[in-house]
């Protein structure tokens, strides 16, 4: 496409043809800032994608905006440029066909977000804060450890660190520097190169001990932080995680909250994968509050073992969980596949059959709420006399367990979790 609009003409709000940098194609944006460097006094846009999770958002040099598009007529223009993308997370083309109920249906089974005109008046006018405010991300790139990281959404760091284009930050501690000298001096003075908490799991050294499927390479290790115990490191851990999270709202009130962070092990020292957090009480019953895989280390297998382990803790208080709502999209993704996982190995343990969804419920710690959702995407159950009845031969059951990969799993023989300790060393500290 040949350029034929004026740099001078785009402003915030404009529709514009950009060429994206994730890609190199071309894609329908909408202009949400601009910046002009005083130096060579080029012109930049920062740009929404049309259709496409704010993760993508990007500033655009004015070289690879190709076009000012008329706004009346974006409809026909998004047609020309189609979106991979399937959540319909940002109202894309198939949403567009759908009543306000039927988005409200997709957006419950799936665990979305609801968009801002669904919300209650408080609500709305609370997001529409919340969008205005993380619209352009503060901190474009991260180097935590040997990993240097695209950022993906706004994170409320504090002034100046919040201004710096690239954050340097301890793997270790999560202290956030903005040179890195700074952070140099840091680790050089550290002796202890492992999360503030105490260790409760690691995974077998080597293949045939314990759970084959619980063996990895390097050796994992997963840490419960107190964030009453552990302020400082806990704020910390939430301000990281907010710039791969859009939705996290938690950043400094972490008393009431457990953090369980998992690290891969080597000789340097306890590096950081990802986390979940969950409430020491939750009044809904929620198992998990946050889940977050740090992008170098996603389609791992590192997200279905943080759900994994969210679940186990359940069984070990014996009760059933569920993760908070709303789940983002990746979320979302990971737990319809850990919940398929799960509760067709426990159909597929049971020939003689004859379960029913308390049964599955009680076995695996998953509501029941969330077992009906995940057997009517399988197709696996029916409504029948005023009840969900699970509708599924042993030969059916075989057929979907083929279609699942291998995952890691937690090797509950190596957990070391006591949930009446935790509970009386949290009355010590209050």
């Amino acid at each position: 496409m040949v350029a034929t609009k004026n740099v001078e003409d785009i402003t915030v709000s404009s529709l514009v043809v950009a060429r994206a940098g994730f890609d190199g194609s071309e894609h329908v944006g909408e202009v949400v800032e601009t910046k002009s460097d005083p130096r060579t006094s080029e012109v930049s846009y920062y740009i929404h994608y049309h259709e496409l999770d704010k993760r993508l958002d990007e500033w655009v040099p004015a070289s690879n905006v190709l076009e000012k598009l008329d706004p009346s007529k974006k409809s026909a223009t998004l047609e020309k440029f189609p979106s991979n993308d399937t959540t319909m997370k940002d109202g894309g083309s198939e949403s567009l066909k759908m009543t306000r109920r039927q988005k409200r249906q997709y957006a419950e089974i799936n665990h979305l977000s609801p968009s801002v005109e669904d919300l209650p008046p408080m609500d709305a006018e609370l997001e529409r804060h919340h969008q205005e405010k993380t619209k352009v991300k503060n901190i474009q790139i991260i180097e935590l450890g040997r990993h240097e990281i695209d950022t993906w959404y706004f994170s409320p760091y504090p002034e100046p660190h919040a201004s710096c284009q690239k954050l340097f930050i301890c793997e270790y501690t999560l202290k956030y520097f903005r040179k890195k000298k700074t952070l140099l001096r840091h680790m050089a003075k550290l002796s202890l190169r492992c999360p503030p908490g105490d260790e409760i799991y690691r995974s077998p050294p080597r293949p045939g001990e314990f759970n084959r499927a619980a063996y990895t390479n390097p050796q994992i290790s997963m840490f419960e932080v107190d964030g009453r115990k552990s302020k400082v490191y806990c704020q910390n851990l939430c301000l990281l995680s907010k710039l791969f999270l859009d939705h996290k709202t938690l950043y400094y009130d972490v008393d009431p909250f457990l953090f369980y962070v998992l690290c891969e092990v080597d000789k340097d020292g306890h590096h950081i994968v990802g986390y979940f957090s969950k409430e020491k009480e939750s009044s809904e019953g929620n198992n998990l509050a946050c889940i977050l895989t740090l992008p170098p280390y996603q389609r791992k297998g590192y997200g279905s073992f943080l759900i994994d382990f969210s679940y186990q803790l359940s069984r070990k208080e014996g009760r059933v969980g569920s993760p908070e709502r709303p789940l983002s999209d990746l979320g979302a993704v990971s737990y319809r596949s850990y919940w398929t996982r799960v509760i067709l190995e426990t159909l597929n343990e049971s020939a003689k059959g004859g379960l029913s969804i308390k049964d599955i419920s009680d076995r695996t710690s998953i509501r029941t709420e969330d077992v009906v959702r995940t057997l009517e995407g399988l197709s696996l159950i029916k409504f029948w006399k005023g009840d969900h009845v699970i509708s599924a031969t042993q030969k059916i059951i075989e057929e979907h367990m083929m279609t699942l990969k291998p995952s890691l799993r937690v090797d509950t023989l190596r957990l070391r979790y006591d949930p009446i300790n935790t509970k009386a060393d949290e009355r010590k500290t209050r």
